[in-house]
């Protein structure tokens, strides 16, 4: 992959990330930062998982 493609794919998965903490962020306070650290972990690898892209994911293949 060349550089500045490379670079745009990092740059939309710390933009994804960033993304999930601050939705997180907004749960109670019970949460250890351990467990809201997990949680962010959990979200961030299922939407990498599930996501390809221009519309399309796991999901959208299944229903067609």
């Amino acid at each position: 992959m060349e550089p500045q493609k490379q670079r745009k794919r990092q740059q939309t998965r710390a933009m994804v990330r960033l993304c999930i903490e601050q939705v997180l962020d907004g749960l109670p306070e019970v949460f250890t930062e351990d467990l809201w650290k997990k949680k962010c972990d959990l979200a961030y690898q299922h939407i990498y998982d599930s996501y390809f892209g221009e519309g399309r994911s796991v999901y959208t293949s299944a229903s067609a």
